[in-house]
């Protein structure tokens, strides 16, 4: 993350500095950048003399004081408070007054992180979605005592490298890891009922539903320890709310090891040769797996906006750019229309009495008072 962080900077223009404390790690960070240069320039998306430009704006360093005259900076480092802390305090000793420290967390606290600063004013995060070089999106996240010219001036900066820029309140999963929680959690459930399988519930949400992967390829290609994890801290760190509960399938996957794509076996089996089951194609079937698991995002983006995570038009563009969905989840909620959107979850809450399908306030609000998030 860090190399595609840096790739994307001094493509537009930067002096740009990498530090690592293993010489190794920073040998690995060059060759892979010079690599993934030398496709583009195969691929005809660059030329060669553009390549070694980009090449020449980069240096990398093993030693913390080499940062001193940076004057935006980007921690990339392990998801680990304590460490993070400990790094931001020896950064904040070593630059000067007025650079900006940014973190890349995507589930870590920002105020956390920037209580370890005697500044935590010049402090916040600017989360990537990997790849970096090809994710559009950003989401800027400002801490309790971030300023609002820190966060100005940082999201000017990202804005200027060709990147769609949101700003999200510092809560659990920000807005992308939080809204998405459903796509993953509702089709787990889904499959635990015994309603459909793993490759129906892909197939109705590709073919109906018009996303680009179903829930379990993309659990696959994420690994599915790294989206429990994911999930679990976002549970964790929303008091248990039921909305986020994890799932026991996907826990017992990961201990058999099945991790998806990196481990040769996931919810499918990528061995050589091997038979995938089809799925069972009935449109009425695929409709219902579609307007379920849709209804569940939908309602935690209504959330997102309830609680004041993000403003409607940046919690819809955080879904488009972030996770390349087929269309703005509060947009497709008007499309759908809210009271029917509404009913559905009502229907969900009255079968399974679980305070995990409660309709937001927002939704219920907005439907008795007959308006719309876009008028």
């Amino acid at each position: 993350m860090g190399s595609g962080i840096a790739q994307v900077a001094a493509s537009s223009g930067h002096s740009v500095t990498i530090f690592d404390i293993s010489e190794q790690a920073c040998s690995k960070s060059r060759q892979g950048l010079e690599r993934i240069l030398a496709r583009l320039v195969e691929k005809g998306r660059i030329d060669q003399a553009q390549s070694q430009v980009v090449l020449s704006r980069i240096r990398w360093v093993d030693s913390l004081p080499e940062l001193a005259s940076c004057s935006f900076l980007i921690e990339a480092i392990v998801e680990n408070l304590d460490v993070k802390r400990s790094v931001f305090a020896e950064l904040e000793s070593v630059v000067g007054d007025d650079a900006v420290l940014a973190t890349n967390t995507s589930s870590l606290s920002i105020t956390a992180i920037a209580s370890a600063l005697r500044v935590p004013q010049r402090s916040l995060g600017v989360h990537f979605f990997n790849p970096a070089p090809l994710m559009k999106l950003v989401e800027i996240v400002p801490g309790l005592a971030t300023s609002a010219e820190c966060v100005q001036r940082s999201r000017r900066l990202i804005d200027s490298w060709s990147k769609s820029t949101v700003v999200a309140k510092d809560t659990p999963g920000f807005i992308v890891n939080r809204v998405a929680r459903p796509f993953y959690g509702e089709a787990l459930r889904i499959l635990e009922e015994g309603m459909a399988d793993a490759a129906t519930i892909d197939w109705a949400m590709v073919q109906l539903g018009g996303f680009r992967m179903g829930p379990f390829q993309l659990m696959d290609l994420i690994g599915n320890d790294v989206n429990l994890k994911v999930t679990e801290t976002v549970w964790e760190a929303f008091f248990y709310d039921p909305r986020f509960r994890p799932s026991f399938t996907q826990k017992r996957m990961v201990e058999a090891g099945r991790l998806g794509r990196k481990s040769g076996r996931g919810y499918y089996d990528y061995s050589d040769g091997a038979a995938n089951p089809d799925p069972n194609a009935d449109p009425q079937l695929g409709q219902t797996i579609v307007d379920r698991i849709v209804a569940m995002l939908i309602n935690e983006a209504c959330d997102a906006v309830f609680m004041g995570v993000a403003t409607p038009v940046d919690v819809d563009l955080a879904m488009t750019k972030g996770v390349n969905y087929p269309k703005g989840l509060l947009r497709w909620a008007c499309e759908i229309g809210l009271p029917r959107v509404l009913e559905r979850l009502q229907a969900l809450q009255d079968e399974y009495a679980e305070d995990r399908y409660r309709p937001n306030p927002l939704l219920k609000r907005m439907v008795r008072e007959q308006r719309a998030f876009f008028e």
